[in-house]
């Protein structure tokens, strides 16, 4: 049976068998990649001990490789195998500083793999004490093991990072470039924003581009005003960058902060001719994970759209209304109501909801309250017969709330 049958079955023990016993360097190394593929199986025991031994091999290839599917399986992994050659227990009660020591010692290894998993343990376990020997890492001769160290100096935050970080901006690596501007973000100090302005000032627009979504990192206002100004970059890409790290900062920052920013940002979007910029923020509503970028998004959507993107706001906000998120329909219903126009279009979308049975009574209330602002005749009519017939109470006081404010019961 080939290697690649056993992985399709799932026969881990018979991959470990191979594992140890192959004597050909190109199936172990391809036996240990298959094995990586295997995070929740029963035996997981016995695949992470037989990738241990493998990553001690005197193989360099297979170290490697095994290193990496170590790391494919995560949790506690790859902190076995550190622990194996730092010769220190790491049962999963132990301290993280006893951890923090092991994956220190690990940064010296010969295979730039095992730096690169040490490097990323250090960022895990946030221990403000590995970051003097992260910095080390900053001048690595694998380009891999640098932007990694960097990114996992940004995950601790801890200021100490900041001036061997600035060096790195110059690297000839675009990837460790882009990771070093992304740590000093994190660490969101003024010197971290001095140390990225020259980049925002650069020739090169791919330069720009990355200090622009490294400001987004920032968990301050800092870097507002660039932000600002780099939505009237000559690039697009720089611009949609720019509006990106602005959703991104609106939900780092205080609340007290982000009205200001998002009055800032509307004044902005709406007094500029390129009208590209939208597009990110309607692409932020739809595929964002995260609760707070999809509320400021929704919010300004109904302040900086014009009508080449109004349909397609008015799609996305319609079905940020079905949401779970209450606050998210909120934003949603006030820009639905500011987007509400002559050619009644908000207003049939939201007499959709509200007419569909089989929508939760939350939703359909808050299209109610949208349609008390932008509705009209048709709607009027349709909240009078809910008044008389829906079952749901909640449903029942919004129309009538709404039915108020569009001239009352027929």
């Amino acid at each position: 049976m080939s290697l690649y049958e056993l992985e399709r079955s799932g026969d881990v023990q018979e991959l470990v068998r191979v594992l140890r016993e192959s004597e050909n360097e190109r199936v172990q190394r391809r036996a240990a990649e298959l094995l990586g593929n295997f995070p929740d199986h029963d035996d997981r025991r016995d695949v992470v001990n037989a990738l241990v031994r493998a990553a001690q091999s005197d193989s360099d290839a297979v170290t490697a490789t095994a290193i990496d599917s170590l790391e494919e399986l995560g949790g506690d992994a790859i902190e076995q195998l550190i622990g194996s050659m730092a010769g220190i227990d790491l049962e999963d009660d132990a301290a993280d500083w006893v951890k923090a020591k092991a994956f220190i010692q690990a940064l010296d290894a010969d295979i730039p793999e095992l730096r690169m998993a040490a490097a990323n343990g250090l960022g895990n376990l946030g221990q403000t004490d590995a970051v003097p020997k992260l910095a080390e890492r900053f001048s690595d001769p694998d380009p891999r093991v640098r932007a990694r160290a960097a990114r996992s100096a940004g995950k601790i935050g801890d200021s100490r990072a900041t001036n061997p970080l600035e060096s790195m901006l110059t690297d000839p690596k675009a990837a460790v470039r882009r990771e070093a501007a992304e740590a000093l973000g994190n660490i969101g100090n003024r010197q971290a924003l001095q140390a990225l302005l020259p980049m925002y000032e650069d020739d090169n627009e791919r330069v720009r581009r990355i200090a622009v979504g490294a400001f987004g990192n920032f968990g301050n206002d800092k870097p507002v005003d660039y932000l600002v100004e780099s939505l009237s970059d000559d690039s697009p890409a720089v611009r949609r960058a720019g509006v990106y790290s602005l959703i991104e900062l609106l939900a780092n920052v205080p609340t007290e902060q982000s009205h200001t920013i998002r009055e800032t940002v509307v004044e902005k979007l709406s007094s500029t001719d390129d009208r590209s910029v939208v597009v990110p923020l309607v692409e932020i509503l739809e595929e964002s994970t995260q609760a707070a970028q999809r509320r400021n998004t929704a919010w300004l959507l109904g302040r900086v759209t014009s009508d080449a993107e109004r349909d397609r706001v008015i799609d996305a906000l319609v079905e940020a209304l079905r949401a779970d998120d209450q606050m998210l329909r909120q934003f949603a219903a006030t820009s639905l109501a500011e987007l509400g126009g002559e050619d009644n279009m908000v207003e049939r979308r939201l007499l959709d909801i509200v007419t569909d049975g089989s929508v939760a009574p939350d939703v359909r209330g808050q299209a109610i309250f949208t349609l008390g602002k932008v509705g009209g005749e048709r709607s009027r009519k349709e909240l009078d017969r809910l008044v008389d017939e829906t079952d749901h109470d909640v449903v029942r006081k919004k129309a009538f709330s709404a039915l108020s404010k569009l001239g009352g019961r027929g």
